[in-house]
């Protein structure tokens, strides 16, 4: 094989290669600017983070610090989870960008709005869990602290687990989405689906067990709209289904269309 066809076949991939790194570049860029911003405000933060848990705390109680670099690491750490979140946008657009060229039309049109949703949801999520979730937790936290023991949480231990609990939020809000790409890919069906749905139920009840405080009222904040979302994204990917099929059999009956039906070959 001569120098040339090795080089045509190099090259390819040389690119990407780069073009990945620019996008990678773009994506750190805007965490450090969106961090940089955002440090000034640390404390003030965290003190936002942490007002649904000393909502519940006992009268003249306050957080405490074990570690000795906690006060200022904390809420660095937080700040720096914040810009994470909150440059998610331009993250996702980075991707996309990235990968739009190797996509058909067809399926640019599913791939931004699922990537518009897929943000929102996220959020979404996050914000279900601070405004709804964390004060009937730690509410119920506060009410059965045994007599004698006084509540003092680590502020370091308190955001790992408020960040754990965001995390799986917003990845649990992904499912309308998560259920959308199973039908459309063609992985599954909606009957098949439709028939998992006992499974489905029950299983959003054990995550809702898992993640929330041990009673009925807490877990179904969790489980009910999981189950909720998992209908919505069923909904819309069986009507997206049925309009592909659709257009693929009227595609098949207009032999003009048929002439016209070369897609460009993926990168």
């Amino acid at each position: 094989m001569s120098n040339t066809s090795i080089d045509d076949q190099e090259m390819p991939l040389v690119a990407h290669l780069t073009e990945l790194r620019k996008r990678l570049l773009r994506c750190v860029v805007a965490i450090l600017l969106l961090f940089g911003a955002l440090f000034y405000f640390s404390q003030q933060i965290y003190a936002l983070v942490a007002a649904p848990l000393r909502a519940y705390l006992p009268e003249g109680a306050t957080m405490i610090a074990t570690g000795v670099a906690s006060p200022f690491l904390t809420p660095f750490k937080l700040t720096m989870m914040v810009a994470l979140f909150l440059s998610m946008p331009v993250i996702l657009h980075q991707i996309w960008s990235f990968i739009a060229p190797g996509l058909y039309k067809h399926e640019k049109r599913v791939a931004v709005p699922l990537l518009i949703s897929s943000i929102f949801l996220f959020y979404g999520g996050m914000a279900f869990a601070y405004f709804v979730v964390f004060p009937i937790m730690f509410g119920f936290f506060a009410s059965v602290t045994p007599e004698g023991v006084e509540m003092m949480t680590d502020i370091g231990q308190y955001l790992d687990f408020v960040l754990t609990l965001f995390f799986a939020f917003g990845v649990a809000f992904e499912i309308p989405v998560a259920t959308f790409l199973l039908i459309w890919v063609g992985i599954v069906d909606v009957a098949t689906l439709r028939k998992s749905r006992p499974y489905v139920i029950v299983g959003c009840f054990v995550v809702g067990m898992v993640l929330t405080p041990p009673d009925v009222f807490s877990q179904a904040l969790l489980a009910i709209p999981m189950w909720l979302l998992f209908e919505a994204g069923l909904i819309c990917g069986s009507m997206v289904k049925k309009r592909e099929e659709g257009l693929r059999g009227d595609a098949e009956d207009d032999p003009a269309h048929h002439s016209d039906q070369s897609p460009t070959p993926r990168p």
